[in-house]
C-alpha cells in the first residue's frame, strides 16, 4: 500500500506542473487573442486526466487502508468528496467548445484556479504527521 500513497503524492506534482502550465498558457492566449488549439485542448484533458487518475489512486487507497483496520476517519471522507468535486470541475474547460476562444481561455484558466483552491482545501484537511 505504501507504493499506491507514494504514486499518489507523486502525482499531485505532476498535475501542478500541468495546472501552472496550462494557467500560464491560457492566459498568454487570452492577453494575445489567439485561437484556442489542439495544444491548448491538450493541456486541459491532461489536466482533467491525471485528476481522474489521482481520484482513482485516491479511492483505492482510502477502501483498501479503511478495511484493513484504519477505517474511515472523517478527515478521510472530507478529503475525498473534496477532491472529487475538484475531479468533476476540472472536466469543466472541456465542456466550453461554445465559447469563443478568448472567454474560453478565460474561464479555463479561471477553472484551473479554482480546481486548485479546492486541492488546498482538500489538503488541509488532512493531519499533520
Amino acid at each position: 500500500m505504501d507504493i499506491l500513497l507514494a504514486l499518489h503524492s507523486i502525482i499531485r506534482w505532476i498535475i501542478i506542473v500541468v495546472a501552472a502550465l496550462a494557467i500560464i498558457k491560457f492566459a498568454i492566449g487570452w492577453a494575445g487573442n489567439h485561437s484556442f488549439t489542439g495544444m491548448d485542448r491538450g493541456l486541459a484533458s491532461g489536466f482533467s486526466g491525471l485528476m481522474d487518475l489521482q481520484v482513482l489512486l485516491g479511492l483505492i487507497y482510502f477502501i483498501w487502508n479503511g478495511m484493513a483496520g484504519t477505517g474511515f476517519p472523517l478527515y478521510r471522507i472530507l478529503h475525498m468528496i473534496i477532491m472529487i468535486l475538484a475531479a468533476v470541475a476540472a472536466h469543466i474547460p472541456a465542456r466550453l467548445k461554445n465559447l469563443n476562444d478568448k472567454l474560453r481561455f478565460q474561464f479555463s484558466a479561471m477553472i484551473i484556479i479554482g480546481v486548485l483552491v479546492l486541492i488546498v482545501i482538500g489538503i488541509s484537511v488532512l493531519p499533520r504527521h
